[in-house]
């Protein structure tokens, strides 16, 4: 099931009569990564291997990440948001689930990745791009 994009809960909260009523009507849990992963390669038919060998990370590691066995740092979600062709909104969730800081614009670095991201570019195009520009490559 689909998540509510924020401006669309904004807008409900805003219309809504009473607080109680929006808080009554939505369901306000978090997800972790992992399950917030499995979710997503269920809907795009992937397989965790495959993202893996994608994300340019171990099988093994890959799926101790999907497992929820491993926290993985903000480069290693950004390499598997890339290999799953995870849209802004989408990687953005997976991040804020990580507990990693979300893409930012005003970064210089997030404003390549963001822009890599919204054109559908693998993880190797990304890092070409971080590297042309000489910033940090994701691994």
């Amino acid at each position: 099931m689909a998540e509510p994009l924020t401006d669309k809960m904004l807008e409900e909260l805003l219309d809504a009569p009473t607080v109680d009523a929006f808080i009554d009507e939505h369901e306000f849990t978090q997800r972790s990564l992992s399950e917030y992963l499995r979710q997503l390669l269920e809907e795009k038919g992937l397989e965790q291997a495959q993202v893996a060998r994608m994300a340019d990370i171990s099988p093994t590691y890959g799926y101790m990440i999907f497992e929820g066995q491993r926290n993985p740092n903000r480069n290693k979600v950004l390499q598997i948001c890339l290999a799953m062709a995870l849209t802004y909104t989408e990687t953005n969730r997976a991040l804020e689930a990580a507990g990693a800081s979300l893409l930012y614009s005003k970064n210089r670095r997030d404003a390549i990745i963001i822009f890599c991201i919204d054109r559908g570019c693998s993880l190797q195009k990304t890092n070409e791009e971080l590297y042309r520009f000489g910033e940090e490559t994701i691994c």
